[in-house]
């Protein structure tokens, strides 16, 4: 195998590719990348036989062929090599040397034939997916998911297709985001559960590409055209991705997703609408006393606006008051200023329409201006003054 390429289009291959090799991996060659040459293009894998990341790139090849070899070292002559461009091959069969104008290596690697296969899953479902609903669904609904396994179901996100309409939903049980996307000409009805690994590790990708396409011009110097959509394939075990020329693969999550409709308040007693910027700025100062009491903030709303208030510690107290617009009756509720954080962090809007039925039942929040997102955090043991 010899072949020369791009810096750039190397480097970017390793970054994207190495993002599927875990810290513990059971078998050693899966600390290793798969590098195969054939025609005109590189084509680089890793796996961690949960998530497998694929991409390619156009080379000039003079000798086909294929390697392993270890993601951390590659990387790291890769991305500190300033010259543009990288001369790659293999020696005495497992061996690859790395050499520019300015520097070279040689890479302990292993043969590719023990490298997992890596193969296209059977596709029962497949949907072209704009890239700009994809990427704001991703942001305020994979947080809310379970970081543990102790609950495999609620450590993806719930994903339901129906006539013109993706909804996806993700929680761990204290909290809960839900949001729709509107697909025209969708049609089937379809569900499964994501895991939020993967999801979060192809918006990395995503951003990834973006930061690429930023720097790519053509001979005339102008930006090239941006990736607008992503294609979905869907299968009874997998899910596969494709992002121009990357690939993600997945398994799917075995299970029945919690029945969330039953969560959601049936009634609303009590509605708000706040600013954002006032709302977060004052529960991140009052959150440096709430933490010390399980992030406990109590909030009391009457016609005069939303008053908040932390528990006596021993470090003091803190409390606050918010113009805001109450609609009716009088109400109260205690929640977690880290939940609250963690939520209002991610909106872009100026302001956020909070809906409660009692203190007994979770706090509501939604977009003023856009319906298809929908947020609650469960309630916290209130104590009276």
């Amino acid at each position: 195998m010899k072949f020369s390429c791009k810096t750039a289009d190397l480097l970017s291959g390793l970054q994207l590719v190495s993002r599927a090799i875990g810290t513990e991996q059971v078998l050693p060659i899966l600390q290793n990348i798969l590098i195969t040459v054939e025609g005109k293009r590189c084509t680089l894998s890793a796996t961690n036989l949960e998530l497998s990341i694929v991409t390619s790139f156009e080379v000039s090849i003079e000798n086909e062929g294929s390697i392993t070899v270890p993601a951390k070292a590659i990387l790291n002559f890769v991305q500190y090599n300033q010259d543009a461009e990288i001369i790659l091959e293999t020696s005495e069969g497992t061996q690859l040397k790395l050499h520019s104008k300015r520097a070279k290596a040689v890479i302990a690697g292993e043969a590719a034939s023990g490298f997992p296969t890596i193969t296209s899953i059977q596709k029962d479902v497949t949907l072209n997916l704009p890239i700009s609903p994809l990427l704001t669904a991703l942001n305020l609904v994979t947080f809310a998911c379970a970081r543990t396994t102790s609950r495999p179901v609620i450590s993806g996100v719930f994903v339901k297709m129906e006539k013109g309409k993706i909804t996806m939903v993700g929680t761990d049980s204290y909290r809960l985001s839900e949001y729709k996307i509107d697909i025209p000409g969708l049609t089937g009805d379809v569900t499964c559960i994501i895991p939020a690994k993967f999801l979060d590790e192809l918006k990395g990708v995503i951003a990834l590409h973006r930061g690429r396409e930023a720097e790519d011009k053509d001979e005339k110097g102008k930006k090239k055209t941006s990736i607008e959509s992503v294609d979905i394939h869907l299968g009874s075990q997998q899910i596969e991705v494709h992002l121009a020329h990357t690939k993600l693969v997945s398994r799917l999550i075995d299970g029945k997703f919690p029945d969330y409709a039953q969560v959601v308040p049936k009634e609303k007693n009590t509605t708000a609408v706040v600013n954002i910027k006032d709302l977060l700025g004052a529960v991140k100062r009052m959150h440096y006393f709430a933490k010390e009491q399980s992030n406990n903030i109590t909030f009391t709303f009457n016609k005069s606006g939303i008053h908040l208030m932390t528990k006596q510690t021993q470090i003091g107290r803190d409390e606050s008051t918010i113009t805001s617009a109450v609609d009716g009756k009088d109400n109260k509720i205690a929640v977690s200023s880290t939940y609250l954080i963690d939520f209002l962090a991610r909106l872009d809007t100026e302001e956020v329409l909070i809906e409660l039925s009692d203190k007994m039942h979770p706090a509501v929040f939604k977009i003023p201006t856009d319906h298809t997102y929908l947020h609650l955090i469960m309630p916290l043991r209130m104590t009276e003054e």
